[in-house]
């Protein structure tokens, strides 16, 4: 296993260095904002969700760990809570787009790849004059690890985002649920 990626880097061109390598930081970034972004919005989750509990508690008050603390005043205007809202939202979603643009690029990237490396197979072999497919067949399939790869990334950060966005929308669900009983209350 190990002759053979030893193999695939000797034989492959510097075009390939610079997908492979792109195609990695992606995955390191997609990883590092996927682990960050999870643990921060669960955590705010679980703080909103006991705010929310203890608003439709005996204790009817507003967590002071909530996000919403901040712009809960004694009049409790809706504009305002609501601009709150969207504030929290938005602070919890950045870096999110970053899944996305990912996920639809990625594939793109090793496609340049493998197209690259099919050019640069038939460029190797217009000097023979006669060309089978046990020759042309290895390195065409050399070439298609870039779109493998590329597939690769873009599964996790589809993946990825779909589920952080899961999560900014409970986020917001328990933000309004506050927000709508901070209103009520007057």
């Amino acid at each position: 296993m190990i002759d053979t990626v030893l193999n695939y880097f000797n034989n492959s061109s510097a075009i390939t260095y610079v997908v492979l390598g792109l195609l990695s930081v992606y995955l390191i970034m997609v990883l590092w904002i996927f682990i960050y972004k999870n643990l921060s919005l669960n955590s705010m989750i679980n703080t909103e969700k006991k705010s929310l509990e203890s608003l439709t508690s005996r204790n009817s008050q507003l967590s002071p760990l909530s996000k919403l603390s901040a712009c809960s005043d004694v009049t409790n205007s809706k504009e305002i809570l609501h601009a709150c809202e969207i504030s929290i939202i938005r602070e919890a979603s950045t870096g999110v787009s970053w899944m996305s643009i990912v996920s639809s690029t990625s594939p793109f990237i090793g496609l340049f790849g493998t197209v690259v490396g099919i050019l640069e197979s038939f460029a190797k072999f217009s000097s023979h004059s006669k060309v089978g497919f046990s020759i042309i067949a290895p390195a065409i399939s050399e070439a298609l690890v870039a779109t493998a790869a590329g597939i690769f990334v873009a599964i996790f950060a589809y993946t990825f985002h779909q589920i952080l966005i899961r999560k900014v929308y409970e986020l917001n669900t328990f933000l309004k649920a506050q927000s709508e009983i901070l209103i009520a209350k007057g």
